[in-house]
């Protein structure tokens, strides 16, 4: 019985280590935990939704007067550390995006010495996300906290633009984090082509975004215009919410004038391309007339 046994779990270990299946669960992993940091948004965005509700002078009937504990507790003790790292996470963005480069881990890095001290880095970042915005969500969820239509809703455009930065955004959160932490899990290192983890991230990211996201983020920005109007204080959470808006939108913006420099470079290139040729056959055919 134990020879067989043995023998059972020797066989499914290799079948679960195998690269048939070990790339399907570690993209489907990547997937999952890339989801948190546009959840970490929609959280925000709540949570600047219930803090303009409870400070308006006329109360808001969908808001419940009885809120559960959990969200209470998640509310009133101070959530500055998920507007931090999300905070970060935006600013890393943006710093990829206008130099290339990573800060927190890199996926060239070789040296094990200075790999493992970042590694670390990551799986704290990563657990402390998942905490605090598991803890969020299912409160929100359960008090039925739904910004969704709340203030004038932006233009289409600006709209795809903000998308275009929280998904350059997720890209620089699942390089420097979520992916050192899957390749140093069970799964182990899995090569595969850049364009699947960007294909896939992108169409989870615009499901999430879709579905929920796109209606609720707006809150971030919504709410500091609205105090504004009404001569209300703007707190710090207010202004945070609405700085990190508008650097998701400007991480969108360096993604489309990066894209459309390449464009008009690619353009050039091929009608210096095209001139040359044209020079070439001119050349050829005066030489043939003489």
């Amino acid at each position: 019985m134990g020879f067989w046994r043995q023998n059972f779990y020797q066989k499914s270990r290799k079948f679960l280590t195998s690269s048939t299946m070990k790339q399907p669960f570690h993209l489907l992993a990547v997937l999952l935990l890339s989801l948190w940091l546009p959840l970490a948004f929609l959280l925000v965005a709540r949570l600047s939704y219930v803090n303009y509700v409870l400070n308006a002078t006329v109360p808001d009937p969908s808001t419940p007067s009885q809120p559960s504990f959990l969200w209470s507790f998640y509310f009133y003790a101070n959530p500055a550390l998920i507007y931090f790292l999300v905070t970060s996470a935006s600013v890393a963005a943006l710093a990829h995006g206008l130099t290339g480069k990573f800060g927190l881990v890199t996926e060239s890095s070789t040296d094990t010495i200075h790999r493992r001290p970042r590694l670390y880095i990551a799986w704290i970042v990563l657990c402390i996300v998942q905490v605090s915005v598991g803890l969020g969500i299912e409160g929100s969820v359960a008090v039925g906290v739904d910004g969704a239509g709340f203030g004038v809703k932006r233009s289409f455009l600006s709209r795809m633009i903000f998308f275009l930065g929280l998904h350059e955004t997720m890209l620089v959160w699942f390089r420097t984090v979520v992916k050192p932490v899957a390749d140093d899990s069970i799964f182990g290192s899995v090569s595969e082509e850049r364009w699947v983890h960007r294909t896939a991230i992108a169409t989870a990211a615009g499901t999430l975004w879709w579905w929920k996201l796109r209606d609720e983020v707006e809150s971030l920005v919504v709410v500091a215009e609205a105090k504004k109007e009404l001569s209300m204080e703007i707190e710090m959470a207010d202004f945070l919410g609405w700085w990190l808006y508008y650097l998701t939108v400007t991480v969108g913006m360096v993604r489309v004038v990066k894209a459309l420099l390449c464009l008009g470079f690619v353009l050039l290139c091929r009608r210096g391309r095209r001139d040359d040729i044209d020079e070439i056959i001119s050349e050829e055919d005066d030489q043939d007339k003489v």
